[in-house]
């Protein structure tokens, strides 16, 4: 197992309360972050240093790019998308009291698996559901807490998942027609070293895992083991995606929610340049 320490730098100095889902989108050569709680989309151009910020009207807990441009985006209230043009629109509206909208991600086959948990972590509050473009709604799981990290293997033969109390890494073999089954950990965090949060699929099938409140990235092989951890200075590490023209760049979003004396880099996105290699990520058909 290989520990680095001094890889990241900063690729956005910020005070996110709450940043998250660091995703590439190639059509633009643009990173896509958000900051949950203060309801806002970011991006970030690495060859200009350029960055612009949306406001939503509600927490949004993911965002991804839409095959034809625009976005969709998982909110408190459900699956909104976002036109090219800037205008919104719901796909699928379901608002349940005391629950939004968390990580997300875009199957092989251009659906959206988007999690949600209760503001108060009540077990069992949360969901995991399919979408598709037409606003077909499928409940895959229905007895999560925090739904967080879901990915894919290059192949598209497994899926990889983090209820983040159960501290496990959980994979699924995918059927034929997109659907998951036989549940089994993959891996699990032990006790002091964090809870997974975030996660994302090397072109290798090694699976990146975020430490909220462990200060890294783990990078573990597709037997599970443990081969890879990036230490970094930030307690609260919530995701990491793999972006840059070349995908070779791990891109890091960290928080200071709860935090009574925040790292001055707390809230910032954070990049490890030549990390790995990523694979190109699929965007949602609808």
């Amino acid at each position: 197992m290989t520990t680095t320490g001094t890889a990241f730098e900063v690729a956005v100095h910020a005070e996110a309360t709450l940043g998250e889902g660091p995703t590439w989108d190639p059509a633009t050569d643009r990173l896509l972050w958000l900051d949950i709680l203060n309801s806002r989309v970011h991006t970030y151009d690495p060859a200009t240093g350029r960055r612009t910020l949306r406001r939503t009207d509600q927490h949004v807990g993911a965002v991804k790019p839409r095959a034809g441009g625009g976005l969709v985006l998982n909110l408190r209230d459900g699956i909104g998308l976002l036109e090219p043009d800037g205008t919104f629109r719901w796909l699928h509206r379901e608002p349940v009291p005391g629950r939004r909208g968390n990580d997300a991600a875009v199957a092989p086959d251009g659906s959206l698996w988007a999690g949600t948990m209760r503001y108060d972590e009540a077990p069992g509050g949360g969901t995991l559901t399919r979408f598709t473009g037409d606003g077909t709604a499928e409940t895959v799981l229905d007895d999560v807490t925090v739904s967080n990290g879901t990915g894919w293997s290059p192949d598209g033969t497994l899926m990889y998942y983090i209820d983040t109390p159960t501290r496990r890494i959980d994979v699924f073999d995918v059927t034929a027609d997109g659907r998951v089954g036989n549940r089994r950990p993959l891996a699990t965090v032990e006790e002091g070293a964090g809870f997974p949060d975030g996660l994302c699929v090397d072109a290798e099938g090694c699976v990146w895992v975020a430490l909220w409140d462990g200060g890294a990235v783990r990078r573990y092989t597709p037997s599970g083991e443990l081969d890879r951890v990036i230490a970094l200075p930030v307690p609260r590490v919530t995701a990491c995606a793999f972006g840059g023209p070349d995908l070779t760049d791990l891109y890091v979003t960290t928080a200071r929610v709860g935090l009574p004396a925040p790292h001055p880099l707390a809230g910032s996105l954070l990049v490890v340049p030549g990390a790995g290699r990523g694979t190109a990520q699929p965007a949602f058909v609808g």
